[in-house]
């Protein structure tokens, strides 16, 4: 009995608050905008300008779940215009309420299997065509142009700005897609030794293609090795393997002793600290060298000289840490397991992670300090 309780709980694991309220928001603006598109949730017989129910599903997958299949661009518009398609042509072709929706329903799921273009709420476009002889009647076939295939264009394209502009990446990305340098190598985390066409060949096995991307599976794969990496570790944490005695500047160092303590400790990040050793931020080396690159074109001069003159010409004083300083970067205390760093150096967003308690700065971990630490233990066993 326990056991069939369980079975009824939720699948879905625990979700913050913030990520549903970003979803709601999301649909909450494509909704709004395809409305003003669409004219009016009144149906509109002449132009078939109007909002449809299916809208609310495909919202679900395209702003709550856009990494899946269903919810990408080829998935939701062409699922939701070829089930149109059969939903009009049923609903003209068959006159029985019960058999139009039934088979509506039932040709369009193989319609858009066979399309590769499964998106759930295809089934509800279908039906709604089928449940709607007089509005079919007058707008026929141009009933999957409009509303139902400009629509899901316009909840596409508001989706994917959304998702940019919350931190987000839609349409997922393809296994073959230049990593964040702009090359073709995988991220550290996907180099798994397995090609594309063995995790697709993993996910037919299991009948998972239509949940699961081949680059989400490869994330997830890899993410589970540097799991188990942490395994044979032990239970590491930040105040283990963090450096202690560090290099810090205040807000208002100048940009220019910045660049000579990266240039004298080669180092390739610098906390920035307040009074009192309380964390303010971090300065990695590439922002000095964007910045550097930005006074140089502004000026029109080489890197060189505008490395010596980092003058900023809005304030008409030298540029300090707390320009170029970094505030929103992963931070660890000193409790943090290597299972939590790991990950977030292994990626390439970050070089280091400061270690905090209460406020204060007592610690950072570099890639440095990770790879050592790594590298001890894997080698451990060989010389016991």
């Amino acid at each position: 009995m326990q056991k069939l309780f369980r079975g009824l709980g939720p699948a879905v694991a625990h979700t913050p608050l913030t990520e549903a309220l970003r979803a709601g928001l999301g649909a909450v603006l494509g909704l709004g905008v395809a409305g003003l598109f669409l004219l009016s949730p009144a149906i509109d017989l002449k132009h078939g300008l109007f909002l449809v129910a299916p809208f609310g599903a495909t919202s679900v997958l395209l702003f709550a779940v856009p990494n899946s299949p269903l919810a990408q661009p080829w998935s939701a518009v062409v699922g939701n215009t070829v089930a149109a398609l059969v939903g009009v042509a049923v609903c003209l072709t068959v006159p029985d309420p019960a058999l139009r929706i039934a088979l509506a329903v039932g040709l369009a799921i193989t319609a858009t299997i066979l399309c590769r273009a499964v998106h759930p709420p295809a089934g509800a476009v279908a039906m709604t065509a089928a449940m709607s002889p007089e509005v079919i009647e007058d707008l026929g076939f141009l009933f999957a142009l409009t509303p139902i295939a400009i629509g899901t264009v316009i909840l596409v394209a508001l989706a994917a700005l959304y998702a940019r502009l919350t931190g987000r990446h839609y349409p997922f990305r393809q296994f073959d897609d230049p990593n964040r340098h702009g090359t073709q190598d995988q991220s550290p985390v996907t180099r798994l030794g397995l090609s594309e066409e063995e995790l697709t060949a993993i996910l037919d096995r299991y009948r998972h293609s239509f949940n699961l991307g081949v680059e989400d599976l490869a994330r997830l794969v890899g993410a589970a090795e540097l799991q188990a990496a942490t395994h044979r570790t032990g239970p590491v944490t930040a105040q283990d393997i963090m450096s202690r005695n560090l290099v810090t500047v205040t807000p208002d160092t100048p940009l220019a002793e910045v660049a000579r303590l990266f240039r004298d400790h080669r180092f390739t990040s610098l906390p920035v600290v307040g009074e009192g050793d309380r964390f303010l931020g971090v300065i990695f080396q590439m922002h000095l060298i964007i910045r550097a690159q930005e006074d140089a074109d502004r000026l029109n001069r080489g890197l060189r000289a505008a490395l010596k003159r980092l003058i900023d010409p809005s304030r008409d004083r030298p540029v300090q840490a707390m320009d170029v300083m970094s505030v929103a970067g992963p931070r660890a205390t000193t409790g943090t397991p290597i299972a939590t760093l790991l990950p977030l150096l292994a990626d390439g967003e970050v070089d280091a992670v400061p270690v905090l308690e209460r406020g204060r700065l007592v610690g950072i971990v570099t890639q440095t300090d990770l790879i050592a630490t790594l590298a001890r233990h894997s080698l451990a066993p060989a010389t016991e």
